[in-house]
């Protein structure tokens, strides 16, 4: 599969270390096409820390590293911040959860949102959106980029306007820390794909094949993933065989991946780089009549329904939203207060699986869980509680 590069975006280890004679989690191969009797263990799925290095090859810091003191805080309180938040898209669970976290500990901070905006996953939009920021000056603005190429130029004024910026995942390319950027917060995506990629290959028989729906942009974020699936079959599973298909219109995945299966039907079970598309796909398959094990990444209601129902996704690698935008938050005062903040900072992957699924949801959210996954789980009788 090519990756396409270009504004077109109009959208927007457990590794091989192995001791001798033990297999590394995820690595045994089904020898059963039941996915019913299949258990995952999310503990057992879950990496041994921070898989992932930044976008410029940073090794990761800790939120720990965030944290402020009291006198810090008061110090915050009395600059009388301001600042402004720019998305790439607000039509999902993780920016909601996002936007909150930086929203309750700016609040909790006394700093003054002065803008929100939502791109649309369009560049031209983002770009707009920047511009239109920067000239309500607020002290801070944090981002994630639609395209880290394409608006760079953007972000190079937000600089240039002597406005401090954070960023979400991954910075604009070309930007230099700490001159043109004071940090990025990040979730380990490598570790995420390792998740999806561990709990996907106990679906895949031996000599079977694994098939990736992916983003078919050169989009970091998404490649970190892709990257850690392709490299822990590679490392643990050699007799899998990958095909994979990609897509740039994120809201028309189905009948991709239903073409994709069409044509494969040596398939055994699909990775799709993320839920909305996943769920999609799900939609799809369902239509045609076919029944595959999937793995995604970021825990949204609607995949956590499907998996709660014994449905298409099996396991997903989780992101904690919300706890990333309070790290951002927090990174953005103490860049206000003339610290240096780490260039990246990283936070653990969450295997979540029909065994952990409610209580994760429950944390991940910071919400009690909807009725709607209940009742699946109470159908399905296979939650864990």
């Amino acid at each position: 599969m090519k990756r396409s590069k270009s504004i077109a975006v109009s959208l927007a280890a457990i590794s091989a270390l192995l001791l001798a004679g033990c297999s590394s989690p995820g690595t045994e191969a089904s020898s059963s096409t039941d996915s019913k009797a299949i258990v995952l263990d999310a503990a057992s799925l879950t990496p041994n820390g921070i898989i992932g290095k930044g976008k410029n090859g940073e090794e990761p810091a800790s939120v720990d590293a965030l944290q402020l003191t009291d006198e810090e805080k008061a110090k915050v309180k009395a600059g009388k911040f301001t600042a402004a938040i720019a998305m790439q898209t607000m039509d999902i669970d993780w920016s909601r959860l996002t936007l909150k976290g930086i929203q309750d500990t700016f609040d909790s901070l006394g700093i003054k949102v002065v803008g929100v905006t939502d791109a649309k996953f369009d560049v031209q939009q983002q770009i707009a959106d920047l511009e239109n920021l920067i000239t309500k000056k607020p002290d801070v603005i944090i981002s994630i980029p639609v395209d880290d190429v394409a608006t760079a130029e953007a972000y190079k004024k937000v600089s240039a306007a002597g406005i401090k910026l954070i960023f979400i995942h991954m910075p604009a390319s070309g930007l230099k820390y700490p001159a043109d950027y004071q940090a990025v917060v990040a979730p380990d995506n490598q570790g995420n794909g390792e998740i999806a990629a561990a709990a996907l290959s106990k679906y895949i028989p031996e000599n079977g094949v694994a098939g990736i729906v992916d983003f078919a942009v050169d989009f970091y974020t998404t490649n970190q993933r892709t990257l850690r699936v392709k490299n822990w079959f590679s490392e643990n599973r050699p007799d899998v065989k990958i095909k994979e298909v990609g897509f740039t219109d994120t809201t028309a995945v189905g009948p991709i991946t239903a073409n994709f299966v069409t044509a494969n039907p040596d398939v055994n079970g699909l990775f799709i780089i993320w839920d909305s598309p996943a769920m999609q796909s799900v939609a799809a398959l369902r239509s045609a009549g076919v029944t595959l094990p999937i793995t995604t990444i970021d825990l949204g209601t609607e995949d956590a329904v499907d998996m709660a129902g014994d449905g298409y996704i099996k396991a997903v690698g989780a992101q904690r939203p919300y706890d990333q935008g309070v790290a951002e938050a927090l990174a953005a005062a103490n860049a206000l207060l003339g610290k240096k903040v780490p260039a990246w900072v990283a936070l653990p992957a969450v295997a979540v699986t029909p065994g952990n699924l409610l209580e994760s949801y429950k944390s991940i959210f910071g919400t009690e869980v909807p009725k709607e996954i209940v009742d699946a789980c109470n159908t399905s009788g296979i939650c864990g509680k």
